[in-house]
């Protein structure tokens, strides 16, 4: 396993730091039973999500991952989804086991921590909030905080400039394959996580710099 000695560490949010896939889940069954349109199961929504609302709305529509729905039938879905969504964020997501421990410990050693999400800030901060993670985090990027967001490097371009950081002393901590592609483009080390979303695929196959299957790990991954 390698050893990181970052300057600045950035967090994922969905599928890396909290379980949000309940709240997406209730979110769209109701937006689905307002339609008139049939409930989608857990499993698909677990794998359909990671891209951002307007994908997830998409696929759900569509009950297909590469979907692509009518226009004015994605026009009349995602302001639905949109509220309910709303009323339902935070309120059945669960913080992973051990994020808590890895965010303290790498506290402990006086690095600048900030979270870079694809989820709209309208949902970020009040998730954030919601679980008890907004004060570990100096910076929070969402996906409309900037013009482009993950996979694109520029959130953690971003990100890195604001600590004053240059990215190849910058690590993201990620799940997907689109941490992985926003890390490489960026020149950050990135290290994923096990259990995360990422459409059914394997992360291994994608060749972070690491997997772990906890964020305790991170006490033996990276130092000073």
């Amino acid at each position: 396993m390698p050893r990181f000695t970052p300057r600045m560490v950035l967090f994922d949010l969905d599928g890396t730091l909290v379980d949000s896939v309940p709240d997406l889940l209730v979110s769209v069954n109701a937006m689905q039973r307002e339609l008139g349109n049939p409930e989608r199961a857990e499993e698909d929504v677990r794998n359909w999500v990671g891209n951002g609302v307007e994908r997830l709305v998409e696929r759900a529509l569509t009950n297909d991952l590469d979907g692509t729905p009518d226009s004015a039938e994605l026009d009349e879905a995602l302001p639905v989804f949109k509220r309910h969504y709303a009323e339902n964020n935070g309120q059945h997501s669960q913080v992973f086991d051990g994020v808590v421990q890895g965010l303290e410990f790498v506290k402990s050693l006086g690095l600048p921590m900030g979270c870079v999400t694809n989820k709209a800030e309208a949902f970020t901060l009040p998730l954030l909030e919601q679980t008890g993670l907004r004060d570990h985090f100096e910076v929070v990027i969402s996906g409309d905080t900037l013009p482009l967001k993950k996979p694109d490097p520029a959130p953690l371009i971003y990100s890195a400039g604001w600590f004053h950081v240059h990215p190849s002393e910058a690590l993201m901590i990620g799940d997907s394959i689109s941490d992985v592609k926003a890390a490489r483009a960026a020149g950050f080390s990135i290290v994923c996580m096990s259990y995360g979303y990422n459409h059914g695929k394997d992360i291994r196959d994608f060749d972070p710099d690491a997997v772990i299957d906890s964020m305790t790990e991170l006490s033996g991954l990276i130092g000073r």
